[in-house]
């Protein structure tokens, strides 16, 4: 039987999970992340490892999902919202410990990687993998493969300012990569609820905001229209560029239903084509498709590998 591993280290914790050669989970387990400490960092996965290698034996293959990415230049982590982790060879750290390949991608990528492969968007040939959470993330598979690029950052469509601006907003807030009016700043949670702190003074999460406007609200109603606008602008720039089979959406705002039916109602008007045909889904393994992506990071037989050998090779 094949036995993968895929880690999954977030800001907050650090989750194992192992696969057989069908996708099913075989162990699951989540610890704290240490916090700013790289050393304890790599211990804690190791102690993963060890634990899960205890009760099942030594996987096939290790892969890691990471809030950053491995540049191509230095094969050292940057983009990490977890600062400790830039400037580190994790990959090369963890891999000289366990004794074998590791394979390492942003969790975004591992995120689109494991809804290609078997959820919302299994079958298709081109898939965006979003995340809308704190920040606003996402990842490209074709063919079962993740696109890293040369610069490793396909996917990062957060980065990109809003497409089509109206007055109102511009400039933009600020963003933390030091830019105005980044997509991330409309279409985080912590985006939309700024956006109606703005408009009405009050303070609600995401998920009141969508309560509220169920219970007939006008002012939620009409912050979570806008919110579905920017959400279908800044995806229409994606399809225009990449033309997607499936976009599938992940992160706490993926889990309001109005945006399934509002938002392909309204990319229609910005998407240069006379149809759109592609559709937009919400994730089937939710938060667990992070690290299922991990896992999946490489195949039997080589197939399926997402990260780049040419830009990054593990000696």
């Amino acid at each position: 039987m094949s036995l993968r591993f895929g880690i999954d280290l977030g800001g907050t914790k650090i989750e194992i999970i192992a696969l057989n050669n069908h996708g099913h989970t075989l162990l699951r387990e989540r610890v704290p992340t240490p916090q700013g400490d790289y050393a304890a960092t790599v211990q804690t996965i190791l102690h993963l490892i060890y634990r899960a290698e205890q009760q099942l034996g030594r996987p096939d293959t290790v892969g890691i999902g990471v809030p950053g990415a491995i540049s191509p230049a230095t094969g050292l982590i940057k983009n990490a919202n977890s600062v400790c982790l830039i400037g580190q060879p994790l990959d090369r750290d963890l891999s000289v410990a366990l004794q074998r390949p590791v394979k390492l991608s942003n969790d975004a990528n591992c995120f689109a990687l494991s809804e290609a492969v078997d959820g919302a968007g299994a079958g298709a040939e081109i898939v965006f993998g979003v995340i809308l959470g704190t920040g606003t993330g996402g990842g490209v598979v074709v063919r079962q493969r993740v696109l890293t690029g040369m610069n490793a950052i396909a996917g990062e469509w957060g980065h990109n300012p809003l497409p089509w601006p109206r007055p109102e907003e511009l400039p933009g807030p600020p963003c933390y990569c030091g830019k105005p009016g980044c997509i991330e700043t409309f279409l985080s949670g912590p985006g939309l609820s700024r956006d109606f702190q703005t408009a009405t003074g009050k303070i609600l999460t995401p998920k009141e905001i969508d309560s509220f406007a169920k219970a007939g609200d006008t002012d939620a109603h009409a912050c979570l229209e806008r919110y579905a606008d920017r959400l279908a602008r800044g995806l229409a720039s994606v399809i225009n560029i990449l033309d997607p089979n499936v976009i599938v959406l992940g992160g706490g705002v993926s889990n309001l239903d109005y945006l399934y039916t509002r938002v392909p109602q309204l990319w229609q008007h910005y998407v240069f084509s006379d149809r759109v045909d592609t559709l937009l889904k919400p994730a089937i393994h939710g938060d667990s498709s992070g690290v299922r992506g991990a896992a999946w990071l490489v195949v039997e037989n080589g197939e399926g590998m997402a990260e780049n050998d040419k830009n990054h090779t593990l000696d």
